[in-house]
């Protein structure tokens, strides 16, 4: 039986493949297609929470102690695991997330890689290296390496329940971590999914990567259960409500928070490879991403043909349950409400519906908005949603600058057929990550950082930024050889400071 039917056949008393401990209380996960039960999960309290990240404590140790070969090495058969059960894993989120079976398969083969980049890189990027001493300690030969913080709590979201929290996961077992992922209370099934891989792929270190189930109580646990770091991906009020919690026992977080991402189309861009990124990027997944594209900046040279564009390939999705719809419904119930409250204020503060602008159950139809103003909520506010509005600009400078007027600064698109004034444009955006003539690619990347500024968050997995946000620096010093005066002794001559700071004028003094 695969891990998918076992986790359809759970009940209330075998509570799914995620060790209750002493905990009563269980809640189902359903499908948001069918709401038909995909798992029966517990809600686990602080002392589950407590002896979860005990026995994890105990695993770190061990597993750092394999080194990185040995991680890396368990890491390959992890990725290997995935890999080979590519298929059950996406039906699982296509049933638990309600995205189509051809979006999972992606969203897994990135966090696949991620897998694969971090065990690779991770001695490189962190192990022991010389570094310069510099004049004032020539004596003395220092050393560099990035330790493993114990355990890392992290906190998953549901837009994409394997590719994102991986990216905390991945990085921060690559670094000599062991691990304990609380995943969201809509897709507990897939963490079990995860977890229960992770024990069949690794059997020999099965504890340094652990799920606990529940709702905002036990990530509340998580944050106070002495965590070495705890990385949350969500919106900025949850986030703001667990750095609360982590700073009652200092515990470090990275917040990787929502965005309200923009691509600017200059007057020389390909407008019709523009609108099919713009569409893609703002509706696949239901529009549940964080880097998902929301609004538009078309300059008028373009934005007429732009608009045009976007509109035909808008009316040709259709959402749906079964294979060949575009993308599937809402996996959060209550975020349809957001979305018609959108789209009700972009049409009463003088927005035009183009296309779609309608909510059947879950099911939000492809929506194309036009003269939505920028106070609107539909352009201010994340909505989350397959929407997109457009707006009409001077040029690229006025689309920079309302792009940048917006708190949030996760992610963004530029597109134009100069080099130059594309990156300068990219370099400008207030915005963690930006693609040209392309979007999200950049989460497709391992090697380069992925997150946020402003309202957006702060903190960065992927890339060796990853790999470092879960280590603390470890600084070395060690003596080769004695100075005929030490500076750092009170039997120091008199004298010795007066001629330091003669040296420090000469070699220094003299820059203006």
């Amino acid at each position: 039986m695969s891990l998918a039917e076992q986790l359809d056949t759970v009940t209330a008393s075998t509570a799914g493949t995620v060790d209750r401990h002493a905990t009563a209380q269980t809640f189902e996960s359903t499908n948001p297609a069918t709401g038909a039960v995909v798992g029966v999960f517990p809600v686990h309290d602080a002392d589950a929470v407590a002896e979860t990240v005990a026995t994890a404590r105990q695993a770190a140790g061990t597993w750092a102690a394999l080194g990185y070969d040995g991680r890396r090495t368990r890491l390959a058969a992890f990725r290997g695991y995935l890999a080979r059960r590519i298929h059950e894993l996406a039906d699982l989120v296509h049933r638990e997330n309600g995205k189509t079976h051809a979006d999972a398969i992606l969203e897994i083969t990135l966090a696949i890689d991620h897998l694969a980049w971090a065990g690779n890189h991770a001695r490189t990027v962190l192990g022991p290296r010389r570094v310069s001493s510099g004049m004032l300690a020539a004596n003395h030969a220092s050393y560099l390496e990035y330790r493993p913080l114990g355990v890392v709590g992290v906190i998953g979201p549901w837009n994409y329940p394997v590719f994102t929290p991986m990216g905390s996961i991945a990085y921060a077992l690559a670094a000599g971590n062991a691990v304990v992922f609380k995943p969201s209370e809509h897709t507990p099934a897939i963490g079990a999914w995860l977890a229960a891989a992770w024990r069949a792929a690794v059997p020999d270190a099965a504890d340094a990567f652990q799920v606990v189930t529940g709702f905002g109580e036990t990530g509340a646990a998580l944050c106070g259960a002495g965590v070495g770091k705890l990385a949350f991906t969500g919106s900025a009020p949850t986030g703001r409500k667990v750095m609360a919690a982590c700073a009652e026992t200092l515990t470090p977080v990275l917040m990787e928070l929502g965005g309200k991402d923009a691509m600017i189309v200059d007057d020389d861009a390909d407008v019709a490879a523009a609108a099919d990124a713009a569409v893609w990027g703002a509706m696949s997944n239901a529009g549940q991403t964080c880097i998902g594209i929301e609004r538009v900046y078309a300059t008028s040279a373009v934005y007429d043909r732009f608009v045009a564009e976007v509109t035909a390939k808008a009316r040709d999705l259709r959402p749906g349950s079964d294979d060949d719809a575009a993308y599937g419904p809402m996996t959060m119930a209550s975020q349809t409400d957001v979305v018609r409250r959108h789209l009700d204020d972009a049409v009463e503060t003088g927005g035009r519906v183009l296309v779609g602008g309608t909510v059947d159950g879950r099911y939000v139809s492809p929506t194309v908005i036009v003269d939505a103003p920028e106070t609107s909520a539909a352009v201010c506010e994340e909505t989350f949603g397959p929407t997109i509005t457009i707006t009409r600009v001077r040029d690229a400078e006025e689309a920079l600058e309302r792009t940048n007027a917006n708190p949030h600064g996760l992610a963004g698109s530029v597109y134009s057929n100069s080099k130059a004034k594309a990156m300068e444009l990219a370099r400008r955006m207030k915005s963690g990550m930006t693609s040209i003539n392309s979007v999200l690619t950049f989460a497709s990347v391992p090697a380069l950082p992925f997150g946020g500024v402003g309202e957006s968050g702060f903190g960065r997995i992927h890339g060796e930024d990853g790999l470092k946000e879960f280590t603390r620096a470890k600084a070395i010093t060690r003596k080769r050889f004695s100075l005929p005066v030490d500076l750092m002794s009170f039997g120091r001559p008199a004298q010795a400071t007066d001629a330091l700071a003669r040296v420090m004028g000469m070699v220094h003094g003299r820059h203006r």
